[in-house]
């Protein structure tokens, strides 16, 4: 019997990993970008809060940061709920996850991008500015095309990680393909062999991630084409 009757519980865990994986890029991609903006920007008390969140996430470990966020979130809940006497309210596990792995995860895509921001040559945007664009047309036009050609390797390696990091989104309650293991390994006494199946899919996880990575680092290569005569 394939994988001992669990083929097909390893198969939803390890989809489930990906969904959150995917769903919390996009969180922390959105995060960075505004984290990167805010860093840049010449409103100081923005500056100062970009500086606060990225120093702060970038110094505690991911599991003591889910943790941490997870459970004072549900303290905080339960305090409103008692507040307006209610039962307490129970957040749900896979919307936490996304938004924790998203909010841990867009403090490295903040540096990424302020230093792709910075980057971009400084000509480009005087030219930009030379022909009358505004400020939002220059960000839209000049600056986030050029910036992700420069932030796109930062990007895949940060993606690499945050994919790892969702192996740990069973402490949040989910059931991924790392607590089906564990509950597979547990029923049959097969731990090893179980956590040797997970490990191989991350590792396909990884192989596929970067062939697909260098693909669009191929595509959106900073270096200029050659014209052909």
């Amino acid at each position: 019997m394939f994988l001992e009757g669990y083929g097909y519980l390893v198969f939803q865990g390890a989809w489930l990993t990906v969904q959150v994986a995917t769903w919390a890029a996009c969180v922390a991609i959105v995060l960075g970008l505004l984290g990167a903006l805010a860093k840049l920007s010449p409103v100081a008390p923005l500056r100062l809060v970009a500086t606060v969140y990225t120093t702060l996430v970038r110094s505690v470990p991911d599991l003591v940061l889910m943790l941490l966020i997870y459970y004072s979130a549900q303290i905080g809940l339960n305090q409103v709920a008692e507040a307006f006497g209610r039962e307490s309210w129970q957040l749900n596990p896979y919307g936490t996850a996304i938004g924790t792995l998203g909010f841990i995860y867009g403090a490295y895509c903040a540096e990424t991008f302020r230093g792709a921001f910075q980057a971009i040559p400084f000509g480009q945007l005087e030219a930009a500015r030379a022909y009358g664009m505004s400020h939002w047309q220059v960000l839209r036009r000049i600056r986030l095309p050029q910036m992700m050609r420069f932030a796109l390797p930062g990007i895949g390696n940060i993606w690499q990680v945050l994919l790892k990091s969702a192996g740990l989104i069973s402490l949040l309650g989910l059931n991924d393909m790392v607590q089906v293991a564990k509950q597979a390994g547990n029923a049959t006494s097969r731990q090893m062999f179980f956590y040797l199946v997970i490990a191989t899919i991350f590792l396909a996880f990884a192989i596929l991630s970067s062939l697909a990575l260098k693909h669009l680092e191929r595509r959106y290569s900073i270096e200029p084409r050659r014209s052909v005569s």
